[in-house]
């Protein structure tokens, strides 16, 4: 290796050494110019030791872009990487990978899937190749069997040339209640979860830093979507609210400490949802008119109101109705 004050002119001790600062001090500037560059791809960011997020956009499900919405990432132990979330495409899942590839080659052992919702999941077939264990809830299996044709139908674009039922990935391993996972000097709690967002929600605990990883159980700034079951999803927020965890990686939306707080948010549009919807039922109004009336008041504090809340209406009021 050259000296540090090779480059510098012939002269005293002292500008010799003057010099040589200046060039360390340039090339250990560059070293870390190179490090921000890298952790800025993929819009990657690490919150925590050992702990990236990639934050995804606030686009609807049908516009440019919608394969790269959620909320995605990975942990790293000693022995070997969790990923958490792979995106809505092959594309992303891949992008996923080969960032993951410029931090560490600890191999990846476990893909975590949150939940069943193709902005989530369609990136799993980007990891086949490393044949780790496909990770999720136990109604996860039916529930990609079950969406399977309509994720190739209606987001072929997002796969890996033509669509084809292989390429979306189910579990091999399924969380009963709860697990835990060895990434090597680091623990990953799994919970399953009753239908709340969805029939097969799952929360990612990171034991060392106190992160949880919520999928879509929490939103934050884009309205919640619902999917599953209002009454059991507020259940769940109560439940959720009594953790204590140091911070917060949500399905979608800005990372938090404050976990509670974002739930307080979430659990006001719910509850307002909820309670307009049993209002207009009670009242024998239409779902349409309900549309517009139900929980309007919540309607500034989030994003993309018009392509979601009226499908919360139409799955509220098909839940509520039978009460």
């Amino acid at each position: 290796m050259a000296a540090i004050t090779d480059g510098c002119p012939a002269a005293s001790t002292f500008t010799l050494a003057l010099c040589g600062s200046m060039l360390l001090s340039a090339a250990l500037g560059s070293e870390t110019a190179v490090a921000a560059q890298a952790a800025d791809e993929f819009n990657l960011s690490a919150p925590q030791p050992g702990l990236y997020v990639h934050l995804g956009k606030d686009l609807p499900l049908d516009a440019p872009g919608h394969d790269d919405i959620a909320n995605i990432g990975f942990i790293v132990g000693s022995k070997c990487v969790a990923v958490i979330d792979t995106g809505g495409s092959v594309r992303i899942g891949r992008e996923l990978r080969a960032a993951i590839r410029r931090r560490t080659p600890l191999p990846i052992c476990y893909v975590i899937d949150t939940h069943v919702h193709v902005d989530h999941v369609l990136g799993n077939f980007a990891f086949k190749d490393d044949k780790p264990h496909f990770v999720g809830h136990p109604a996860l299996a039916d529930a990609m069997v079950r969406n399977r044709q309509y994720f190739m139908k209606e987001y072929g674009g997002d796969f890996d040339g033509s669509p084809s039922a292989d390429q979306v990935v189910g579990p091999d391993q399924t969380v009963d209640r709860e697990l835990s996972l060895d990434l090597g000097n680091r623990t990953l709690r799994l919970r399953a979860w009753p239908t709340a967002h969805t029939d097969c929600d799952l929360t990612v605990y990171d034991e060392r830093t106190g992160t949880l990883w919520t999928g879509d159980l929490l939103f934050r700034e884009r309205l919640p979507a619902l999917d599953g079951n209002l009454k059991g999803w507020l259940a769940v927020i109560d439940e959720l609210s009594r953790m204590k965890a140091r911070f917060v990686v949500p399905g979608h939306g800005s990372l938090t400490a404050d976990l509670e707080v974002s739930l307080i948010r979430e659990r006001e549009y719910l509850t307002a949802l909820y309670d307009g919807v049993r209002s207009e039922l009670a009242q024998g109004q239409s779902m349409q008119d309900a549309i517009g009336k139900v929980a309007v008041a919540e309607r500034d504090r989030w994003a993309l109101w018009e392509d979601v809340h009226p499908r919360n209406v139409a799955r509220a009021y098909e839940e509520l109705q039978w009460e």
